[in-house]
Parts: C-alpha cells; sequence; structure tokens
C-alpha cells in the first residue's frame, strides 16, 4: 500500500513532469473510480492546467491556475502514475488518463480498483470534513504531544490514527517506536516528555529516510527494524541477521497490537507506565 513515503515520491514525480501544460482531453475507463462525475471533471479541468501540488498524509492534492478546482488523488492498495508520449500504447492499468496539449499523457494507475480521483475546492475543508490530522513531516513537538495524551489508547494505534498524525502506517510506526525505543503496547496518556521528544524525531527519520531511498526498503539502514519484514531480498549475508535487533542483537520480538502485526526488540523497548 502506497505509504506518506510513496504518495511524496509521486507527487514529486508529478510536478517534474506534468504541470504548466493544458488539459486536452480526460480519459475514464471506470466511473466508479472518479469522486466527482464526469462531466464535472471533464467541464471543469478541460483547458486548465496543473500548477502545483500539496500532499497531507496519503492525500495528494494537484492545484489548477482556477484556485477553487483542485484534484484530489488517492492512490488506495497499489495506486501510481505514468507520464508517457501519447503516441506510445498506454500504461497498463491506467484508468484515468489526463491529455495535454503539449502530446504527452499523465496516468493514474490502478490495478486493483482501490484509488480514487475527483475534485474538491479548499483544501483545509476537506482535511477538516475527513478529520485528517497534520501531516506527519510537519507536525509540531507540542501539537503532537497535545494529541498524543489526550488517548488512554496503546501507542501504536494512536499513531495510526490519522486524526492524530497523517500518514504514518504500519510498518511506519512500528519503525518510529523502534527509533524511539517506546514499547508499542505503552499506554499514550504516559508518555514523557523525553519519549515524546524521541518520537517526534523517529517520524521525521523515518520520513525523511523512506523519501531518500525512495521507498526501497532494502536499501535502507541495516539499523532500521523494517528489514525484518523481509519484503524485499534481505541486504545480509546471513539470511538470519535481520531477525535480530541491530542494536543490542536480541531476537526482534513479533506480536498483533491493536489488530495489526507487530515488531519490535524486548530488550530495547521496555514497556513502562
Amino acid at each position: 500500500m502506497p505509504e506518506l513515503p510513496e504518495v511524496e515520491i509521486r507527487r514529486q514525480y508529478l510536478e517534474t513532469s506534468s504541470l504548466y501544460q493544458p488539459i486536452s482531453h480526460i480519459e475514464v475507463e471506470d466511473k466508479k473510480l472518479l469522486t466527482t462525475d464526469l462531466p464535472t471533471l471533464q467541464n471543469s479541468l478541460i483547458g486548465r492546467q496543473f500548477t502545483g501540488t500539496q500532499r497531507v498524509g496519503k492525500n495528494l492534492f494537484v492545484l489548477t491556475d482556477a484556485p477553487d478546482t483542485i484534484v484530489h488523488m488517492h492512490f488506495g492498495m497499489t495506486g501510481d502514475l505514468a507520464y508517457y508520449h501519447a503516441s506510445l500504447d498506454r500504461p497498463r492499468f491506467a484508468r484515468i488518463v489526463f491529455e495535454f496539449t503539449s502530446g504527452f499523457n499523465l496516468g493514474f494507475l490502478c490495478p486493483r480498483k482501490f484509488e480514487r480521483v475527483g475534485l474538491i475546492n479548499d483544501i483545509t475543508t476537506f482535511l477538516l470534513r475527513k478529520k485528517i490530522g497534520d501531516d506527519g513531516l510537519d507536525i509540531s513537538l507540542e501539537t503532537l504531544t497535545n494529541r498524543v495524551r489526550r488517548k488512554k489508547a496503546l501507542i501504536k494505534p494512536v499513531l495510526l490514527d490519522q486524526s492524530v498524525v497523517a500518514g504514518l502506517g504500519n510498518w511506519i510506526v512500528d519503525e518510529v517506536l523502534f527509533q524511539a525505543f517506546v514499547n508499542p503496547e505503552q499506554r499514550a496518556d504516559t508518555l514523557t516528555d523525553a519519549q515524546m521528544s524521541a518520537l517526534h524525531e523517529a517520524i521525521r527519520l523515518v520520513l525523511e529516510t523512506a523519501i531518500r531511498y525512495e521507498a526501497t526498503y532494502r536499501d535502507f539502514p541495516s539499523g532500521f527494524l523494517i528489514h525484518v519484514r523481509e519484503w524485499d531480498n534481505s541486504p545480509y549475508d546471513d539470511v538470519e541477521a535481520h531477525k535480530f535487533c541491530p542494536r543490542c542483537h536480541t531476537r526482534i520480538e513479533r506480536s498483533v497490537v491493536g489488530g495489526r502485526t507487530t515488531f519490535f526488540c524486548p530488550k530495547e523497548q521496555v514497556l513502562v507506565g
């Protein structure tokens, strides 16, 4: 599933490829992927240009030269973008295609049809209506602390709550807690100032690292917990090496917290409070 880092990479891709080109046509293979009816989408966007982007959590907003016409993209489970020349075959799964007068197209790829595209008038209003909090890269320590400590739930599901902080998925929260030395089952309202500061710093560290490595997990630093998930070929000569804590070499434990598979180091992420 595209998480905040993947969506940020898609945002950068769209910005470097698809701005300031008038839209001549919009091809939609499956209208169920739209949150705005097709005639409205076409009437609002044809002749317009994309002028910029903004991302909040996993939501990508594409600004146009009409201030109250903003494209909202959600990448669902497997969504992606593909910029290509109109003379080439349409990429597989490009079920929504923005055609530009330049002769290039931007395809919105929807392999599993969980992705969505539509129009909104105002980003702030949309975020309030959807109860989406501050982006993980933008949230202040003060805001994070206030929102976390209001909760009496376990810290892991609290950090997964998009109204608390936007964009943190399951593996990201495990990594954040690991880097901050916080147990995933500690109650949120018991976190100390030092723990909150560590969490805030860890959120930035994990997200910035993931973006820097373009979400290619096997390339992450060896000190990251992500390698225990075995999503890519292990970067280690010893295939067992990544099953142990890279700091203290204790075997990583696996449990279920808040209904989600969770990995943590039992020695360094001690349950307190």
